[in-house]
């Protein structure tokens, strides 16, 4: 069991938790018929009304189910119900595919029995193609929803394209003398960049939160998970991170003055990084997972900013991929940041292995770092030796596969 420690108490991760370990949520997944056979239309469900906050896409073409989430969000505040479906982004689809996205949500929120403000929607897929409606009816119509392992199941594979494998998570700590959780499950594999990427995030918690603190809470980790894992430098219409929390747990409500709030931040930022990097290692053909740890930066933002220039570089994700140590290529990288560099005094290291030292080679032995560059996590240490700020960013190998998988995505 991974263990990291706040400035309170152990946060425990659990190996087999999920969006259904919190308490009082349910979720399911069903085939629509938008896909040939895998499942393709999933919902999570919160027992009780619960606080929300969601982060979104940067790019100008905001998907249609976004619009109408932040739509719903805003009515109240409150969410019960988020309701995703695959196969089709309904984005670029104008007046029809927004008025698609309200009847998704409408039909949501019918078969549950709660205000249509509500349930949000998620889509993923295809840009540009209009929404199957009357499948999307009949699925919904048929979709069961439960507590259940399978359940958790089914709504994972239900929300994936390219996807590999699912992705999810889940970490406790003692909040109040309570347990709180907070469970995750996202999907993403292409058109990752910062900020944000094609991935939908969805997590559940039990805290007792207003909506307010929680999406200040969601915004600050988010620039320090989400925003900081690459692929392929491709940001999507259609991503989004949306948190639920019922306040089920029984805590007192958190807020910056509570004592135990460092303790949930930390418990979501856990959260968070640990669906990015799980996104970051499923990057479309990706064989190994990079972590950058940046430190000695004039601050973290600078230090975040370096760390996403060198995975999104495509010289070093294909250096890694072909095991090929050019540290050169590092410092390619480091050299085209806007933030601040002293080019005499960078350190890097592949692993414990160091390369530069003050921004003077390093002899080192090449098999042994071909041998490191083999591994299915690949760590890059800089030190910039100005300042204090740290920070860190993930991204994936550049294979051969990428090319195969994109180009031939809609077939």
């Amino acid at each position: 069991m991974y263990q990291a420690m706040t400035d309170k108490q152990l946060i425990k991760k659990i190996p087999d938790g999920g969006i259904l370990t919190p308490k009082g949520f349910q979720c399911g997944g069903v085939h629509a018929g938008l896909r040939y056979a895998k499942l393709d239309l999933g919902m999570i469900v919160s027992e009780k009304p619960a606080s929300c906050a969601a982060v979104y896409t940067t790019s100008h073409f905001l998907a249609a189910p976004l619009a109408v989430t932040q739509e719903s969000i805003a009515e109240e505040k409150v969410l019960q119900a988020i309701v995703v479906n695959s196969a089709c982004a309904n984005a670029c689809t104008g007046e029809q595919g927004y008025q698609d996205a309200l009847k998704m949500r409408s039909l949501a929120a019918s078969k549950l029995g709660i205000p249509v403000h509500r349930v949000a929607v998620a889509s993923t897929g295809v840009i540009g193609e209009y929404m199957q409606m009357e499948k999307i009816e009949s699925g919904i119509g048929k979709l069961t929803i439960g507590k259940t392992a399978d359940d958790t199941k089914d709504f994972q594979t239900a929300i994936l394209t390219t996807d590999t494998v699912m992705k999810s998570c889940c970490y406790t700590a003692e909040i109040d003398g309570v347990t709180v959780s907070i469970g995750g499950t996202a999907k993403g594999s292409g058109m990752i960049h910062p900020n944000m990427a094609t991935m939908l995030g969805f997590l559940t918690t039990d805290a007792n939160i207003s909506s307010e603190h929680l999406a200040a809470a969601l915004k600050d980790v988010t620039n320090t998970t989400f925003n900081q894992i690459t692929v392929d430098g491709d940001t999507s219409t259609n991503d989004m991170v949306l948190v639920m929390a019922n306040g089920t747990a029984g805590n007192q409500p958190l807020d910056p003055d509570h004592p135990d709030w460092s303790v949930f931040i930390d418990l979501l930022k856990e959260s968070c990084a640990s669906l990015a990097k799980q996104i970051a290692k499923d990057g479309e053909g990706a064989t190994k997972l990079i972590e950058i740890s940046v430190t000695g930066a004039m601050s973290d933002e600078e230090a975040r900013m370096i760390g996403k220039q060198i995975a999104g570089s495509n010289l070093v994700k294909t250096a890694v991929y072909g095991a090929d140590a050019n540290w050169g290529r590092i410092i390619g990288a480091i050299g085209q940041s806007e933030a601040s560099v002293n080019p005499k005094t960078v350190d890097i290291s592949l692993g414990e292995i160091a390369m530069l030292k003050d921004s003077t080679p390093v002899a080192f032995d090449e098999n042994q770092a071909r041998e490191y560059l083999m591994n299915e996590k690949i760590e890059i240490f800089v030190d910039l030796h100005l300042g204090e700020g740290k920070g860190m960013a993930w991204g994936c190998d550049l294979s051969y596969d990428y090319v195969k998988i994109n180009a031939s995505y809609r077939t």
